[in-house]
């Protein structure tokens, strides 16, 4: 198994280096979306705990969802100034959403120069299939077909890693807008009550 991965990065020449490398690091930053998003839907308080909070004065326990890290931040920089007004919640509510959004663009670039990557190491396979046929002419099949083997096995490495990585990225930007659409709302309900 191990021998055959091996041969088909090796294949693949120094583009498939760069196209592991690529992928190793977009499906890091993915799976962190994931958990960091599993983390604010899970254990949430919900809108009247909020502004029950919110009202007493008294931050969240043990919540870490998006509503508690809200009231937490609002809370935090509420007691160096002892004043909680609608300035404040919206820049608590500013300091969140930047973070719904950290990466998403950074993972939809690197989905989308994989075929890039991948094309680039079709070029760079033709090129030594063309330099052997200047070389040996047609007549040596075993020859080309390593260059050849290149172009396709990149072309293939970099749709692979695409596809999935493009369907995640629009997945993780779909929760981080129903994530910022709950944001508003709840910037909404604690404007009316402050």
């Amino acid at each position: 198994m191990f021998d055959f991965i091996y041969e088909y990065l090796y294949a693949g020449g120094i583009v498939m280096a760069v196209l592991l490398v690529n992928s190793i690091f977009m499906w890091t930053l993915i799976m962190e979306r994931l958990f960091f998003f599993h983390g604010l839907l899970k254990r949430d308080i919900s809108m009247e705990e909020g502004v029950s909070l919110l009202c007493n004065g008294k931050a969240p326990d043990g919540s870490r969802g998006i509503k508690s890290r809200l009231l937490k931040n609002l809370f935090e920089s509420a007691c160096t100034e002892h004043k909680i007004d609608i300035r404040r919640i919206e820049l608590s509510t500013t300091v969140e959403k930047s973070g719904i959004k950290k990466n998403l663009s950074l993972i939809a670039v690197l989905a989308a120069i994989s075929p890039l990557l991948g094309l680039l190491g079709t070029v760079a396979g033709m090129i030594t299939t063309f330099d052997v046929i200047s070389f040996f002419g047609t007549g040596n099949a075993k020859a080309m077909a390593g260059g050849i083997s290149t172009a396709l096995i990149t072309t293939q490495s970099g749709l692979i890693i695409a596809i999935p990585g493009l369907i995640m990225s629009s997945f993780l930007n779909q929760r981080a807008k129903n994530m910022d659409n709950h944001l508003e709302e709840f910037l909404s309900v604690l404007k009316r009550h402050v």
